[in-house]
Formats: C-alpha cells, structure tokens, sequence
C-alpha cells in the first residue's frame, strides 16, 4: 500500500510527541491522503507545538530510529520554523512545523482529528479535511497555480468529503487567506 511506509515512519514520530505531551497534528499530502484520494508521497508533514525544554527527550525518544539534530530543532523552535527527522531504516523524512501562534493556527490544532490506522493498532491526530485543504490552496497558490499534485489533492478531498465539509469554515478562513477564488475554482471543478 502506498501509505504503509509514511503511516509508520509518522506513527513514530507521533508517539514521540504523545509520550512528551506535546500537541501534533499531521498534514499535507498523507492527510489529503486519508481524506482524499490516496497516492504516494515523498515526506510526511507535521504542524507541533513542541517546547524548547523538551527538545534533548524527543530526540532521546527518537535518536535509535532517526536521524535527529537536537541543535536544528532548537532553532527551528526559536524562528517557528521547520525541522526534520530522517527514518535511518527507510531514508524516510518527516518535516515538523513548529506551531505559529496566529488564530488560525490555533483554530486549526483545536479542530485535529483522530484518525484510528487499523494497521498499526493506534490512531493518529490530523488535521481536519478542511484546513488540509486549504493548506492545499495555499501551496497551489505559491506554486503559481501549476501543480497537478496541489491541485489533484484539493479535488480529491473534495470529491471524497462532500457535503461533510464544513463549508462556512472554508469560506471565512478562505477569505482570510486570499483564496477564496481557488476554493470557488475547486467547487465548480469537483
């Protein structure tokens, strides 16, 4: 299966995180995955608050599968930047976004979800279909509108979620974020 490999590599990681306490949420292509159409991905992508004085235990709780760099998270933490962490077994990457303290991104961790993976037994918190997409439209946006990947995995959750998504919430955060003509795009599209 197409997800098998970046399920597990982010199960890890994310047990790290609930051992620690710190809040998580997994996004990107493995989320519009889950709530869209599955396809294959390179990285998995996390959003966590993570603490600098938890730092030195995560790496602990990751250091015999992964590739950690304790100094790199600690200044990925002070900018509210990204770090990653490198599965040594399968050379895969999971790239970690400290939490922003913006309202959205505060409104997007209090909506996660958790998802239960049969295959591994456990469940796993992701963003809601609605912030992976409009994430989604963002980085479509950003990539001046030409990737078939962005676009295909907004139309996918779409046309997966239907009437389940929240659309009020769609189009106020939309509008706040400058896309509401690719959500309306997105739509007529589906």
């Amino acid at each position: 299966m197409i997800l098998a490999e970046p399920l597990s590599v982010v199960a890890e990681v994310a047990g790290a995180f609930d051992k620690l306490g710190v809040r998580y949420l997994v996004g990107g292509s493995l989320a519009s995955s889950v709530y869209g159409i599955p396809r294959a991905t390179q990285d998995v992508d996390l959003v966590a608050d993570l603490p600098s004085g938890l730092v030195d235990e995560f790496c602990s709780l990751l250091q015999e599968a992964f590739y950690v760099d304790g100094d790199m998270i600690r200044e990925a933490i002070q900018c509210k930047g990204s770090f990653n962490v490198v599965h040594l077994g399968t050379m895969f990457k999971a790239d970690v976004f400290i939490m922003k303290g913006d309202s959205w991104s505060r409104e997007e961790m209090s909506r996660v979800r958790e998802e239960e993976i049969e295959s591994l037994g456990r469940s796993i918190r992701f963003a809601s279909p609605e912030d992976v997409l409009l994430h989604k439209l963002i980085w479509y946006k950003l990539g001046n509108e030409i990737s078939d990947r962005q676009w295909g995995d907004v139309l996918g959750v779409i046309r997966v979620q239907g009437a389940s998504l929240d659309q009020d919430y769609l189009d106020r955060w939309a509008d706040i974020l400058d896309i509401s003509n690719l959500l309306r795009r997105a739509r007529e599209a589906k």
